[in-house]
C-alpha cells in the first residue's frame, strides 16, 4: 500500500472517529435532558396524586401535558399498567386514549410486552434502583407507582444518524473510488489499444519487405532449407502483427477443438526452445469444442510456454494437459522452474510484474486479458512451490 493511500485512510479514520465522539457526546447530553424532563414529569405526577383542594392542579397538568414526545407508562411494582402516553399503537382506533383499561386487547398486549421485556422476572421496585428509565413515585397513602419511559423518536433517530451518515459516506467513497479506478482503467485500455495498433502498423512495412526478400532469395536459388526457415519466421512476424491489430476490437470467434489447437500452437515453439527443455503433451481423449480466436489463443500458449522456459532458465520440462468437466474445458501448463510465492499468485498478472532483468512484465497481463476479457474464460495459478515449479490453469466454457 502506497504512503499516500495510507495517509488518506488514516485521515478518514480520524475524521470518522471524531465525528462519532462528537455525535455520542451530543446524544448523551440529550439523553440526560430527557431524563431530567421525566424527573420533572414524575414529580408533577406525584404532586398531582397528593394534591389537595387548594393545590394548583392546572400547573401540574400543564407540566404533564408538555410531554408529547417521550413514550411513558405508569404502573405498579408488579408491572400492571394504568396509564401511558406517546406510544404508536398497532390498533389506531385507540390513538386518542391514555388509560390502559380503555384499550383493545391487542394494544394492551403490545404495551404489556414492552414493559415485561424490560422488567423480566424482577419487580419495578428492584429495577428502579439502577435503571435510569424507571422512576419511582411515592403516593400519599404509602403506596408507590413506577414510571417507565423510553427514548423519544428524535433521540433514537439521532443515535442512528451518525452511523447512517457514515454508511452513506462509505458508499459514496466506494462509488468515487470505483469511478476513479474505472476511469484509470479505461485510460490504460486506450493507451494499450493505441500502442498495440501502432505496433501492428509499424511492423507492416518491414514485414512486407521481408516477404519480398524471401521470394527473391527463393528465385535466386538459395538453399530451400534456409528460405523455408526464413519464410516461417517472416510469416510468424505477420501473425504477431495481426494479433496486435486485434487488441481493442472484438476478435472473430470460431469453433475450434482444444487438443488440435493446443498442438498447433506449440509447433513453432517446439523447434525454437532449447534442446534441454522437454515439452510434453497430455491430451484428453474427449476433444471438446471451444469458441476462440485461434491466433489470440496461440499467443496465450506461446506466452505461457516462454514464461515456463524462462522460469526454468532453459532446462527442465513443461507438461501441457487438457481436459474437461461440467463447467467447461481446461488446459494446464506445468513447469519445473523456480516457482512463485503464494503471495504473488495474483500479482503476477498485473502490468509491470517481472522477475527477469529484461522485459516489461506485460506477458501474463496480456494472457489474462485475452483469456478473460475476450474469451470469457479464467486463468489462474493452480499450484506453485518454490524450487519445484508452477502450474497455470486456463478454463473455457464448452461450446454447446
Amino acid at each position: 500500500m502506497s504512503a499516500g493511500r495510507t495517509l488518506v485512510i488514516m485521515v478518514a479514520a480520524i475524521v470518522i472517529v471524531t465525528f462519532l465522539l462528537i455525535s455520542n457526546s451530543l446524544i448523551k447530553e440529550m439523553a440526560a435532558q430527557e431524563r431530567e424532563r421525566m424527573n420533572i414529569w414524575a414529580r408533577a405526577t406525584q404532586q398531582l396524586a397528593k394534591a389537595g383542594v387548594d393545590s394548583d392542579i392546572e400547573f401540574l397538568l400543564a407540566i404533564i401535558a408538555q410531554n408529547n414526545s417521550i413514550p411513558v407508562m405508569i404502573s405498579d411494582a408488579d408491572g400492571n399498567i394504568s396509564e401511558f402516553r406517546n406510544y404508536s399503537l398497532p390498533d389506531k382506533t385507540d390513538s386518542d386514549k391514555s388509560l390502559f383499561y380503555e384499550l383493545s386487547e391487542g394494544n394492551k398486549q403490545f404495551l404489556q410486552k414492552r414493559l415485561d421485556k424490560v422488567r423480566g422476572k424482577h419487580s419495578l421496585a428492584d429495577l428502579a434502583e439502577h435503571n435510569d428509565h424507571i422512576i419511582r413515585v411515592d403516593l400519599y397513602d404509602g403506596n408507590s407507582q413506577y414510571i417507565y419511559y423510553e427514548d423519544s423518536t428524535l433521540l433514537m433517530g439521532l443515535s442512528m444518524y451518525p452511523y447512517i451518515q457514515i454508511a452513506i459516506m462509505l458508499v459514496l467513497a466506494v462509488i468515487l473510488y470505483l469511478a476513479v479506478v474505472n476511469t484509470k482503467r479505461a485510460e490504460q485500455n486506450r493507451v494499450w489499444v493505441g500502442l498495440s495498433k501502432e505496433t501492428a502498423h509499424q511492423l507492416g512495412t518491414p514485414i512486407s519487405s521481408l516477404m519480398a526478400w524471401v521470394e527473391y532469395l527463393q528465385a535466386a536459388g538459395v538453399e530451400p532449407e534456409v528460405t523455408s526457415e526464413l519464410d516461417k519466421d517472416v510469416r510468424r512476424l505477420s501473425t504477431i502483427a495481426d494479433r496486435f491489430s486485434k487488441i481493442g476490437s472484438q476478435p472473430d470467434m470460431q469453433l475450434e477443438y482444444l487438443n488440435e489447437t493446443v498442438r498447433g500452437s506449440l509447433e513453432y515453439m517446439q523447434s525454437r526452445v532449447s534442446s534441454r527443455v522437454s515439452i510434453r503433451l497430455h491430451l484428453s481423449d474427449d476433444d471438446h469444442g471451444v469458441k476462440i480466436s485461434r491466433s489470440l489463443f496461440e499467443w496465450v500458449m506461446e506466452n505461457l510456454t516462454k514464461n515456463a522456459v524462462d522460469a526454468m532458465q532453459g532446462e527442465g520440462s513443461i507438461d501441457i494437459t487438457t481436459g474437461s468437466d461440467k463447467s467447461g474445458a481446461w488446459i494446464e501448463v506445468a513447469d519445473t522452474g523456480k516457482g512463485i510465492a503464494r503471495k504473488n499468485f495474483k500479482t503476477v498478472f498485473k502490468p509491470g510484474y517481472t522477475t527477469k532483468k529484461r522485459g516489461w512484465g506485460l506477458g501474463l497481463t496480456l494472457v489474462k486479458r485475452i483469456v478473460e476479457d475476450y474469451h470469457g474464460g479464467r486463468i489462474y495459478i493452480k499450484d506453485s512451490e518454490l524450487g519445484r515449479g508452477t502450474t497455470f490453469r486456463i478454463e473455457f466454457p464448452v461450446f454447446k
